[in-house]
């Protein structure tokens, strides 16, 4: 009788959490992407990776090559260099 009488207990229902999509990023750099990159960023105040990968939907490792790439065609300046991320921000402008 006792085990039929302790069945009536509902057991507790835990949450199953919120589940985040897994984002859809390129991992190539395409045609419109790199032309969006190109002319968009001169008008970017900040420029840092997870600004490059929130905007475009480009892969982490693709903003990096990105960043280098944009510095050495002298579209953007460095801001801050350290060692685990590196600020940015338009060249051209005056200067502050």
């Amino acid at each position: 009788m006792a085990p039929a009488a302790g069945a009536k207990k509902q057991k507790k229902k835990w949450s199953k959490g919120k589940v985040k999509d897994k984002a859809q990023h390129a991992v190539v750099l395409d045609k419109a992407t790199s032309d969006k990159l190109y002319k968009d960023v001169q008008s970017y105040r900040l420029v840092t990776v997870a600004v490059l990968v929130d905007r475009l939907k480009i892969n982490g490792s693709l903003a990096r090559k990105c960043l280098a790439d944009l510095e050495e065609k002298g579209q953007i300046k460095p801001v801050v260099g350290h060692s685990k991320m590196k600020i940015y921000t338009r060249a051209v402008g005056g200067s502050e």
